[in-house]
């Protein structure tokens, strides 16, 4: 920081820090643990879209990056954290959150993937936003979050970063738990921190302020928290959520 951004209270911009996506598997155990909330196996990435033959070139290389990891199994995508072992309870869900623009629902049917077995659909909402959701087992975290990471990585790498928004993976309550939860673990890719995002079960558009808070203090070791709840951004109808 320059002596006139002291005078003048300015600090830099934090500079995307994408391995911070790889502290997700620790504290999807802390999240089993200490609110029995499970990881439902989609994760997203949000975007402001990118027009014509770039968008479509971007596509292609997103689909054949996660198809050659796929190919690679589990050897690929796997950072640091993902060997934790998380009890998924019986079956996967589907369940994500996304954002720090879009808040209303995307276009659920808009380009889903043209190769059968290729985890991953592309969406664009009313606003323009892209969402791009990759789908794994519900045991894959780690796998999954390598997803997440590959695919900011591409874009970032092919000078799509200024678009980037967030990325998120999903969670929800244990089979058979009552009252039925959805949460989604919220990164924030121009702040490099992650938030909880927790939609009201039964009441639409009404947020669980009390558990997001909650989930604030219980992963404060785990994930770096944005501390400014102006930020916390509502994802009402987020691909999966």
């Amino acid at each position: 920081m320059g002596l006139l951004d002291a005078l003048l209270g300015r600090s830099k911009p934090v500079r995307p820090d994408l391995d911070r996506l790889f502290a997700l598997p620790a504290a999807a155990v802390t999240l089993q643990a200490g609110a029995g909330l499970v990881p439902t196996g989609t994760g997203s990435v949000c975007f402001a879209s990118v027009e014509g033959g770039a968008f479509q070139q971007l596509r292609r290389d997103v689909r054949e990056l996660l198809d050659a990891d796929l190919s690679r199994g589990a050897e690929a995508g796997v950072g640091p954290g993902a060997e934790a072992v998380i009890d998924t309870g019986a079956g996967t869900g589907s369940g994500a959150g996304t954002g720090n623009g879009p808040a209303t629902a995307a276009e659920s049917g808009a380009g889903t993937a043209e190769q059968s077995g290729t985890p991953v659909e592309f969406s664009q909402d009313e606003y323009g936003y892209t969402w791009l959701v990759a789908r794994h087992p519900a045991q894959e975290l780690g796998e999954l979050v390598g997803d997440l990471h590959a695919v900011n990585t591409l874009l970032e790498e092919n000078g799509f970063g200024p678009q980037l928004l967030c990325s998120f993976v999903a969670f929800r309550s244990e089979p058979g738990a009552e009252p039925a939860r959805s949460l989604a673990l919220v990164y924030l890719y121009k702040r490099g921190t992650f938030y909880p995002f927790a939609p009201h079960p039964g009441r639409k558009e009404k947020r669980d302020s009390e558990l997001e808070l909650q989930m604030r203090g219980l992963l404060t070791d785990d994930l770096p928290v944005e501390p400014d709840l102006g930020r916390w951004f509502p994802v009402w109808g987020a691909p999966g959520l």
